[in-house]
């Protein structure tokens, strides 16, 4: 009976262990901002076919992130998330037209050198995203989500730019990711990926992720605003020097 959510590829419990995997990494992003999406990332990567990866990734990356974005939308930041979204609708568009893939190490070396600018750098007195670089965030993250799959650590980081309470940076990060999964889903349905050999196993782990992202937010209410915000860099930072060791090693194994 669980066959229903193999796809006619993976082991009954390979299905059951990444319905359950979501649910987690759900929590995790729902308690400290983010984290979840690349974790669970790297274990589809090892357990369904690489041409569905980034397309499935994607669409269930867009039902935790809309459960996270419909629990918090009421601290929501409208107006950067009215710029991202356009900026978004732009990269999707030229990303539909592009049949290159961009080489992976230059696109790790580059997110992870971003990552640590944005954590580490030297932050300017006026700390808030203008419409113009909202604007280009959207785009340029979402070109990228198409080929590297979570654009998650990118997004978060020009949203901490603004220096949002931990509900609205959580509200405007979640629905900025909603908006921007939702064209990635359009754009691999356009160039024909079947999505609906997979839809039962997405729902399910929709359906895990939307309690682990319940059971996040009721412990992200408990954290206090500074250890949040530290947590959060060291997330940020930790995922970056994971794609620096990943570029490092793509190019020695070369």
């Amino acid at each position: 009976m669980f066959d229903i959510f193999t796809a006619g590829v993976l082991e009954p419990m390979t299905a059951l262990g990444l319905i359950l995997l979501a649910g987690f990494t759900s929590f995790v992003t729902g308690a400290m901002g983010l984290g979840g999406g690349m974790l669970l990332l790297v274990v589809m990567a090892s357990t369904i076919p690489i041409a569905a990866l980034i397309p499935v990734h994607g669409l269930v990356q867009l039902g935790s992130n809309a459960s996270r974005s419909v629990m918090t939308f009421k601290h929501l930041d409208r107006t950067m998330f009215k710029f991202f979204a356009l900026g978004t609708i732009l990269g999707a568009a030229v990303a539909s037209l592009v049949v290159v893939q961009l080489p992976l190490t230059f696109i790790q070396f580059a997110i992870a050198i971003f990552l640590l600018l944005v954590v580490w750098g030297v932050k300017p007195r006026n700390r808030e995203t203008s419409p113009q670089g909202s604007i280009v965030a959207g785009a340029l993250t979402t070109f990228l989500s198409m080929f590297v799959g979570a654009s998650g650590p990118m997004v978060a980081s020009v949203v901490f730019r603004n220096g949002y309470d931990k509900l609205t940076h959580t509200a405007t990060f979640a629905t900025c990711m909603t908006f921007q999964h939702s064209l990635k889903a359009i754009v691999f349905t356009f160039v024909g990926f079947a999505f609906w050999q997979w839809l039962p196993l997405v729902v399910a782990m929709i359906t895990s992720g939307a309690i682990g992202t319940w059971l996040g937010l009721k412990l992200l209410n408990r954290i206090p605003a500074e250890k949040f915000k530290l947590i959060f860099k060291i997330i940020l930072t930790v995922l970056a020097l994971r794609l620096l060791y990943q570029a490092v090693m793509s190019l020695i194994q070369v």
